[in-house]
């Protein structure tokens, strides 16, 4: 493998990290924005829950965040850390 080579793989690994760390990124904003409106403010006890929620899908995290109380998502989220 020549320099050029390596440099346009090295390239492309580096546009395929950053893609999934924007994703990553703008799933997280989704899940805070959710329990922000929820909640009205995601303060330290929430927002170590936002990390097992971004472990769901959306489909599976979006009712979890507008239907359960704080309390619930708490208690379901703290016990798996």
């Amino acid at each position: 493998m020549n320099l050029s080579q390596a440099y346009e793989q090295w390239e492309e690994t580096t546009k395929q990290q950053g893609v999934q760390e924007g994703v990553q990124l703008e799933r997280r904003q989704v899940v805070e924005n959710l329990l922000r409106f929820r909640f009205g403010f995601v303060d330290e006890e929430l927002s170590r829950v936002v990390d097992s929620l971004l472990q769901l899908t959306p489909e599976e995290f979006t009712p979890l965040c507008l239907q359960l109380s704080r309390e619930d998502l708490l208690a379901r989220f703290n016990s798996h850390q």
